[in-house]
């Protein structure tokens, strides 16, 4: 590898990615696991140490908490969350048919998107319209975790727990790990956060965000229009709420593949993989990217693992490559970007 050819092809890459249209910032960081190169770069109205909403990609780090606890046996994956959770929370929270099924939903199905419960962000309510469109409008608003149970529970099923060869994704299960770990520790998840992630890895950029006078973080874009939406982004937790840059993202990402959360022998038991939505697959706390030949335009076809945010914002891990790639575009209205950007930077390896 010629490494100053290489770093002038990756920044052009992220440059080219700033079309002042949709993608107004980008911000990224790709290292080789053995150590061998390691680039960060920046184009548009971010910097290589901006800080950004982070979205779903902070299921990643839930995922964290929840294998290590597994690993440390305070937990069992395959326990029912009721087990952990109050009895009158999860009544009625997936029925079928007249039928609770809601006592036999495991922390496995939860972390695998396997437990049939519907998205509270992404499904239609009785007015017709999603939270995720309301976030879109420009409407921001506050929610509670008691309000998205009681959303989740009008809301339509999707499958009987564990149904075999379905996954949906929903932020709704990633709600419910959230309480999960702070009932079996005793602790908020601010502070669970702290000291099983941030705090050993030196993450000082890094953080829940929950305070909406806080303007730290790069505000979202929506096509062209910044999105100013600080109540909505304190009610994400769990399933959607931590502010990092590109850097301290790929730190998390490195430890999270490297065992220090848990047992590196662990990763075959995750990779269960169900469709989602095209091209992603879930896994138990991860999911798979792998696009098709026949619909990639690049040299290489590999398969990224991690996690990927509404934001715009990646996370992936490419085994056969060992390449870490973390960073975003900021850009909530096209998902397909931070995709096509990601495998281009790997395509300057």
């Amino acid at each position: 590898m010629n490494i100053e050819r290489t770093v002038l092809n990756l920044q052009r890459t992220v440059d080219r990615a700033i079309d002042n249209k949709l993608v107004f910032g980008a911000s990224v960081c790709v290292q080789k696991g053995d150590g061998s190169f390691s680039f960060s770069g920046a184009a548009g109205n971010l910097e290589t140490d901006s800080q950004y909403f982070i979205a779903s990609t902070t299921k990643l780090y839930t995922s964290a908490i929840t294998l290590k606890l597994a690993g440390q046996k305070l937990i069992q994956l395959d326990e029912p969350a009721i087990t952990y959770l109050d009895q009158g929370l999860m009544a009625g929270l997936l029925v079928i048919n007249g039928v609770d099924y809601s006592s036999q939903i495991t922390i496995r199905q939860l972390l695998a998107h396997t437990s049939g419960l519907p998205d509270y962000f992404q499904h239609k309510r009785a007015n017709g319209r999603s939270l995720l469109d309301e976030f879109t409008s420009g409407r921001d608003q506050h929610w509670t975790f008691a309000e998205v149970i009681a959303a989740t529970k009008k809301m339509k099923p999707a499958f009987r727990p564990g149904a075999k060869g379905k996954a949906l994704y929903s932020d709704t299960n990633y709600q419910l790990l959230g309480r999960i770990l702070e009932a079996v520790t005793g602790k908020p998840i601010t502070v669970l956060l702290a000291e099983v992630i941030f705090a050993p890895l030196g993450l000082s950029k890094t953080y829940l965000y929950q305070d909406s006078q806080d303007t730290r973080p790069a505000s979202l874009y929506y096509k062209s229009h910044p999105l100013h939406m600080p109540l909505a982004m304190t009610s994400f937790d769990t399933d959607g709420g931590i502010v990092s840059t590109s850097a301290e993202l790929m730190t998390f990402l490195k430890a999270f593949f490297n065992g220090q959360f848990f047992p590196v022998e662990t990763f075959a038991q995750l990779k269960q993989w169900n469709r989602i939505f095209f091209p992603l697959e879930a896994g138990v706390g991860l999911t798979r990217f792998k696009l098709p030949r026949l619909f990639s335009p690049f040299r290489a076809m590999p398969e990224f693992i991690g996690h990927s945010g509404l934001s715009g914002t990646v996370a992936f891990y490419a085994p056969k490559e060992d390449t870490y790639l973390t960073g975003t575009v900021n850009q909530i209205s096209d998902p397909g970007r931070s995709f096509r950007l990601m495998m281009e930077l790997l395509n300057c390896l």
